[in-house]
């Protein structure tokens, strides 16, 4: 029995008859919400049933729409090694090229892509001819089930989907969330201007809020010359991405009044390992103080020190009592 063609939802949402039944638009705000669960399926469905090619990496091309800061880091290092060990296990989708013959555009899977070309390998593949509009909802959807990309990263994203002159509700359904979450996105893009976040980074352990509170403080009146004075400072260079998110924040906010007086940071820093594989962000204020923990080895950490909590506090107190 043939399968039906997942795709076709997609295609459905550029027609006249509305949005696909796939992807509903309910409420006063047409907000779409997801469970990365229901996404990952979602996105795996996109290659269900189909016929699997293995194709020249050097004949695909990227996606119009480009969706990453960073195309360089640890992640992508140990994807390479592990498509180098075991090969590549799940398919990357393209589609025929617009107006090269022979020629295809990746939809979703770039990493993949380029981890085939950097093996020297053919890229295992399904083609599907989808139209642009489906194609930016299966990139951004697969991005969002994966939850590999950062919220910059997520924000630029939908900045140049409006740009490329969709929709809110395409741009919505795209990132898989919902309008209030996309509105906050574009302000962040808009309060600052693309060559700051080109010089910050993709900054993976910074999330929504504190990106909303930094885009305030580059766009109060006055802090232009402060912007520019760190992003010329040379040790400014010399940082991660995230600590080059700190570094501007906390130059911005100690030079000006804060931008909510609840929201104020009394002390905040970024711990990571050697080999990156855990990144704290450490954040003090008043009498709170709280760890987020990011990266590969994160969950693992944060589960150990949860077990070790009484015997590192017994440490402390050990500590206190020599201290006198």
């Amino acid at each position: 029995m043939a399968r039906k063609n997942l795709l076709d939802g997609l295609n459905d949402l550029s027609s006249d008859h509305g949005p696909a039944t796939m992807y509903p638009m309910r409420g006063a705000g047409k907000s779409l919400v997801r469970s990365l669960d229901e996404l990952a399926k979602q996105a795996d469905k996109y290659l269900e049933g189909e016929v699997v090619l293995e194709i020249d990496p050097d004949l695909v091309d990227d996606s119009f729409v480009q969706d990453r800061l960073v195309k360089e880091n640890d992640d992508f290092r140990e994807l390479v090694e592990a498509i180098r060990v075991r090969g590549q296990d799940t398919p990357i989708l393209v589609r025929p090229h617009g107006s090269e013959t022979g020629r295809y555009q990746v939809v979703f899977g770039h990493r993949r892509l380029r981890a085939a070309r950097e093996l020297g390998r053919k890229v295992r593949a399904v083609v599907k001819a989808i139209d642009d509009k489906s194609h930016v909802i299966a990139q951004g959807q697969e991005n969002s089930a994966r939850a590999n990309l950062t919220f910059i990263e997520r924000a630029l994203f939908a900045k140049r989907l409006c740009d490329l002159g969709y929709e809110r509700d395409v741009v919505t359904v795209a990132l898989a969330s919902n309008a209030a979450a996309v509105s906050k996105m574009l302000s962040v893009t808009e309060r600052i201007p693309q060559a700051v976040i080109a010089a910050v980074g993709d900054a993976p352990s910074v999330g929504r809020e504190r990106w909303v509170e930094l885009s305030l403080l580059v766009g109060k009146a006055g802090n232009a010359q402060r912007v520019d004075a760190v992003l010329t400072d040379a040790e400014f260079e010399r940082l991660t991405s995230d600590e080059r998110f700190l570094f501007l924040y906390n130059t911005l906010n100690k030079s000006s009044r804060p931008v909510k007086k609840q929201d104020r940071i009394g002390s905040a820093t970024t711990w990571q390992t050697h080999e990156r594989d855990v990144v704290a962000d450490l954040k003090k204020t008043g009498r709170g103080y709280s760890i987020s923990l990011k990266a590969k080895n994160a969950t693992r950490f944060g589960d150990y020190l949860a077990r070790n909590l009484d015997v590192i506090y017994q440490q402390f107190l050990d500590e206190l009592k020599k201290e006198g």
